[in-house]
């Protein structure tokens, strides 16, 4: 098992709600004003721009055929999942619940897919989350 380093505040406390320091609740409220890496597909059709003005983030299928929307705690986190996701080069940095209101209703989460510290969210968390 390889050993995580946080380094972040936002994986410092994902670690301390992992290891039962703090309730799973009062660190999804605190994760809502962190921010979050969203790997986006980059699309570039003339000369580098964008031939939308809608990110594509990159998601994934569950078992139960609901889409993931894959989040990372830093780009650094991300940098290896991509490789496997050709065009994710880029992506934004911003606050959770930016990015949670953004996806809007019927997508889930999945953070830090690949690492020992992450966290999955259902559609109907997220959608309890904004709702507070």
């Amino acid at each position: 098992m390889s050993t995580f380093v946080a380094e972040n505040e936002l994986e410092k406390k994902l670690i301390q709600a992992q290891n039962g320091e703090i309730e799973g609740e009062e660190f999804l409220k605190e994760m809502l004003d962190m921010q979050v890496f969203m790997p986006i597909l980059e699309k570039h059709n003339i000369a580098g721009f964008s031939d939308s003005k809608q990110a594509t983030p990159l998601s994934l299928k569950d078992e139960e055929g609901t889409e993931m929307v894959i989040l990372f705690t830093s780009p650094d986190r991300a940098k290896e999942f991509v490789k496997d996701h050709p065009g994710y080069d880029g992506g934004l940095l911003e606050d959770f619940k930016w990015v949670i209101e953004k996806i809007g209703g019927g997508y889930g989460v999945v953070l830090n897919p690949g690492f020992e510290v992450g966290l999955e969210l259902e559609a109907n968390m997220l959608e309890q989350l904004t709702n507070h």
